[in-house]
């Protein structure tokens, strides 16, 4: 226990003073209110048919930052911070002085998800959810956050440097962030990305903004959490083929 909150006062003070951390999660709400507000489409002169429709099929630019920060900015980010560590040889005096590496992730994990949170309850403010949309919407953005933390922490220890982590990690950070906004205009994409937690974020978050679904709210977190525990065990493998070695 000891153990992890020295971990966990280290992180958290290295993300506060490490500026290329911050900016991932303070630029996407910052986006997603700039283009919210810039980019209001006045429905005034369009007949109202066509107006619903429009309304109905348009992108909601919060939930398409919020998906791409949970899905894209994420993953690079615990994957870089535990390469970090593995490539300036900080794990190895961790070890030494008794800091074992599950305590380690943890800690780093906690950090991320605990800032994370404040991300999420932004985009949740911008949108102007009610309490319980807002709750909702949050839960499913903290599901999100939890599958990429996991995701970048496995592969963060595969990668022996920052600039590896960052090729490495990239492709599936696009996918997972941007796929769900590709679905939306692609059935077939939508098909194949069901299974992913970026996806099921979108699906929800387009039942609580428009009231459109075809996934209970129950499966969509069930299917996200098994993200988390499918990524789980692809981690506790790696881990145990590789380990965290400083």
């Amino acid at each position: 226990m000891r153990s992890l909150k020295a971990i966990f006062k280290k992180q958290l003070k290295g993300t506060i003073k490490n500026p290329e951390i911050l900016i991932q999660f303070m630029i996407f709400p910052l986006l997603a209110f700039l283009m919210t507000f810039m980019m209001d489409v006045d429905f005034e002169d369009v007949p109202y048919d066509i107006a619903i429709m429009m309304q109905a099929n348009m992108p909601n630019l919060v939930i398409m930052q919020a998906t791409i920060f949970a899905g894209m900015a994420l993953i690079p980010a615990v994957a870089g911070i535990i390469a970090e560590d593995i490539e300036k040889k900080s794990l190895r005096f961790l070890v030494m002085a008794g800091v074992k590496p599950p305590a380690y992730l943890l800690g780093v994990g906690s950090v991320i998800f605990i800032v994370s949170a404040f991300t999420s309850a932004a985009f949740g403010l911008i949108e102007g959810f009610n309490l319980q949309n807002f709750l909702i919407f949050t839960a499913a953005m903290m599901s999100g956050v939890a599958a990429s933390i996991v995701l970048g922490a496995t592969i963060g220890i595969l990668t022996k440097n920052q600039q590896t982590a960052t090729a490495l990690s990239m492709p599936a950070a696009m996918v997972l962030g941007f796929g769900p906004m590709m679905a939306q205009f692609n059935d077939t994409i939508a098909r194949v990305l069901h299974i992913f937690y970026t996806q099921q974020l979108n699906v929800v978050s387009d039942y609580l903004t428009k009231g459109i679904t075809d996934t209970p709210l129950w499966l969509s977190f069930t299917i996200m959490w098994a993200n988390v525990a499918v990524l789980s065990v692809l981690f506790a493998i790696v881990y145990m083929k590789k380990g965290l070695k400083g």
